[in-house]
């Protein structure tokens, strides 16, 4: 990598390395898209279900940043109580088969990293 390659990350407002890794690269994103996209159209409680140890809060901060990034699609229904469904968008699918690398390779490597992790902390 050249030194102007390099250059390009410096910044963390125009780096979109940063940007995209630093919404989705938090504990909880991956795993609610990754829910959503087994369940298609799924209500708030649904995911939180689906995921079980996430709070409320977290689950719709998580929401809201993933909606502010056109990756999921809230619709709100006029009624009483009121109902409100969460999907992936367009451009939230196209990330699928990125994340899903991801997944396929930890789940590959998972026990060895347990075992490197062991070995480090007994160092």
């Amino acid at each position: 990598m050249g030194e102007n390659s390099l250059k390009k990350f410096g910044n963390p407002e125009q780096c979109p390395v940063r940007n995209v890794v630093d919404r989705i690269g938090d504990k909880w994103s991956v795993l609610v898209l990754m829910v959503l996209e087994e369940g298609e159209v799924l209500r708030f409680g649904e995911i939180a279900a689906s995921i079980q140890t996430i709070s409320q809060k977290m689950l719709t901060v998580t929401l809201r940043s993933l909606e502010a990034d056109d990756l999921v699609k809230r619709t709100v229904y006029p009624q009483i109580p009121p109902k409100v469904e969460y999907e992936l968008t367009t451009r939230g699918k196209t990330l699928l088969p990125h994340l899903h690398g991801l997944v396929n390779w930890a789940m590959k490597n998972m026990n060895e990293i347990t075992k490197s992790r062991a070995l480090f902390e007994s160092n």
